[in-house]
């Protein structure tokens, strides 16, 4: 790894094909990154077929997982046909019975349940995501064996009046076990390795995270927006779903909301408003680390000219979707002008529920708004929207800490704005604040503003200042990039610590097999067989050279010989005897250290291995390994691209063996 950061960002439903906060957010992380993060974007989407909004910095890998549209869910996989077609292969009855099934049941158990086990669900996903690198996804999931366990299990468990949720009928069991086919599609996608992944929400585009951690021991940095499962409860009021299917996909989403908290390091809301949430949802406190929004303060900059207008124009940045509640807004609009005709009102953003912009549209023409309220659709010049508006208004349900509220601060514009998620600690006492879904009071709120300029202006001076602050966009990077860092590190001294085990282990077996060796060779000892106790005692030497028992097995040698009368090898045998003493423990340290170096080389810390290498060469400037070792400084600084230092160091290595062949 040296000193770069590999970093996954996932995203589901936004970056990069989406316009809106958390896609503005995802774009200033990337675009702003220091030289040593390299991002891989791992984007969750809807379908094959949406359009990327948003350029990514030149060189940042894109891996697209489509949820639907796809007949085959692997279609969006860069793998040959004949892959394709081994995995369908190998996919029989009895793999499917013997190995998915025991997966899918643990599954569907902890789908279903309402007591979640997510250390568990993480441990499953991880064995189904290792299934699918061998056998084909759709012959599993849809096949008969599964089906019929499915349905079994459903009936079963519906049945018990104490598990809380209605027996479905054909349709919605069919649609139920299909949302657990397409949600998953993103265990059939291979996770890269790297050194740490971060979910810009609690959702299922924070499976590949959770494995990605099973998997190559990489931390898991969740940042959240708004509150996941809160966002469900909202939008399953409004789809008008059968019993069964709400209760399912309720406890469902629980089961992925738990599994990202559960697994994630480090859980970054973007204000104190959601911690609540979280806490009460079962995050650690010590595992919490608020992270605000930043805007470019040299972008969002207070309108210097602008052209004089008859009208006070009223500006919402906001998606068309029933969670910003844009009828509030209308309705508070025609409240205004009934009263006052010198007001115009825009919503800026683009279309996300088609049915709901035709809800609006309808209640429009209901309120004979006209032209005086314009749908303006996504802009791409946001600081110029917010210049050329007097007053920001925002109506939404639910919010978590809106870039609109910060945008519009930096651009030191007022806000009236409804008090949900963190939009009254964005504003402080530099906006105004109104109950949500209120349309009387969001209007009474506008009135106050669109009456009195001198209030607008000192407002927005106040609001400007606060976000220069608190809400600079370099400010929120840092504190990103700081904990990529942290968790990196964490991940390379878990890495050391397992390599020291394991080195710790095999002496441990060294020292074993020493033993047995050793008792062998003494034994010979002991019945006068002292030319056959030799070498065995050897062996039992070679069996772990570092051994603080050399020295006494060496003197036992030395015994032996005088035993058979050949004083002059004994004498040999009790000088490396002494020599060995004489260096007490420094050879066992030298070799936990130089086992220590390769490790750090084999992870990529070329820096950190080529310092330690070079401590050991002149605590040891006579062994025989220094040659090696100075190969492995010069293949270090290859892989760092310094090749003069590392031909500086093949010519000590090769001019050390010259001097050492000719003494």
């Amino acid at each position: 790894m040296g000193d770069r950061i590999r970093v996954m960002m996932t995203t589901e439903g936004t970056y990069p094909f989406h316009a809106g906060g958390v896609s503005t957010w995802c774009d200033l992380l990337l675009h702003g990154k220091p030289e040593s993060i390299d991002y891989l974007l791992y984007s969750v989407i809807m379908n094959p077929f949406v359009t990327q909004k948003f350029n990514l910095p030149q060189g940042t890998r894109l891996i697209k997982v489509p949820l639907w549209g796809t007949e085959e869910p692997g279609e969006h996989l860069e793998q040959p046909f004949s892959e394709v077609y081994s995995k369908k292969l190998k996919t029989t009855e009895k793999i499917v019975k013997d190995e998915f099934l025991p997966l899918f049941r643990d599954l569907v158990e902890e789908a279903f349940s309402a007591v979640k086990d997510p250390e568990k669900f993480g441990v499953t996903l991880h064995k189904m995501y290792r299934y699918f690198s061998t056998y084909e996804y759709r012959e599993s999931f849809k096949s008969e064996i599964v089906w019929n366990y499915f349905k079994d299990f459903v009936f079963t468990y519906t049945s018990d009046p104490g598990n809380k949720i209605s027996t479905p009928d054909a349709f919605s069991l069919v649609q139920s076990i299909g949302w657990l086919y397409r949600f998953f599609t993103v265990l059939n996608t291979p996770v890269p390795e790297v050194d740490v992944s971060h979910s810009v929400a609690a959702a299922f585009c924070g499976i590949p995270c959770v494995i990605a951690k099973l998997e190559y021991d990489a931390p898991f940095l969740l940042t959240e927006h708004g509150i996941y499962l809160r966002e469900q409860y909202l939008s399953l009021s409004k789809r008008n779903y059968p019993p069964y299917l709400n209760t399912f996909l309720i406890r469902f989403v629980n089961s992925i909301v738990s599994l990202n908290y559960f697994y994630a390091d480090q859980v970054s809301p973007v204000c104190n408003y959601n911690t609540r949430w979280e806490r009460k949802l079962g995050v650690r406190p010590e595992k919490i680390k608020v992270i605000y929004n930043g805007v470019d303060e040299k972008i969002f900059v207070p309108s210097r000219s602008r052209p004089k207008k008859d009208y006070v124009s009223v500006v919402s940045v906001a998606r068309i979707d029933p969670i910003k509640d844009i009828k509030t807004l209308m309705r508070a609009a025609a409240l205004i002008l009934k009263t006052n005709e010198n007001v115009r009102f825009s919503v800026f953003g683009s279309v996300s529920v088609e049915s709901y912009y035709k809800e609006c549209l309808e209640l429009k023409e209901e309120l004979q708004l006209g032209d005086k309220f314009e749908f303006k659709g996504h802009s791409s010049d946001m600081a110029s929207v917010y210049q050329d508006a007097d007053i920001i208004a925002l109506s939404s349900i639910s919010e978590a800490f809106p870039y609109t509220v910060v945008e519009a601060m930096m651009t030191g514009k007022p806000v009236v704005t409804t008090g949900v998620g963190g939009v009254g600690e964005a504003l402080g006492s530099c906006g105004v604040i109104v109950k949500p879904r209120d349309h009387e009071k969001l209007a009474e709120g506008l009135q106050k503003l669109i009456k009195d300029k001198a209030l607008r202006d000192s407002m927005g001076a106040d609001a400007r200042e606060r976000a220069l602050n608190l809400f600079k966009v370099d400010a929120s990077r840092r504190q990103y990039y700081s904990s990529y860092l942290a968790l990196a590190e964490r991940r390379k001294s878990r890495v050391l610590e397992k390599s020291a085990a394991n080195i710790t282990y095999i002496a441990a077996i060294a020292a074993r097999r020493q033993a047995l060796l050793r008792d062998k060779a003494y034994a010979l000892f002991d019945l006068g067989l002292y030319e056959v106790a030799i070498p065995q005692i050897r062996r039992a030497i070679m069996a772990d050279v570092n051994s603080y028992l050399v020295p006494e097995m060496l003197k036992k040698i030395a015994e032996a010989y005088c035993l058979l009368g050949d004083v002059s090898r004994a004498a040999v045998e009790i000088e490396k005897a002494n020599l060995l003493r004489r260096a007490g423990g420094r050879g066992r340290e030298y070799k936990l250290q130089k086992d220590k170096a390769y490790s750090l080389f084999a992870l990529g810390m070329y820096e950190e291995a080529i310092s330690l290498l070079r401590s050991l060469i002149m605590s040891a400037i006579d062994s025989e390994d220094v040659p090696f070792m100075l190969r492995k400084i010069s293949e270090a600084y290859l892989k760092l691209g310094d090749p003069s230092r590392a031909a500086v160091e093949i010519e000590k290595a090769n001019l050390l063996k010259r001097i050492r062949a000719a003494v």
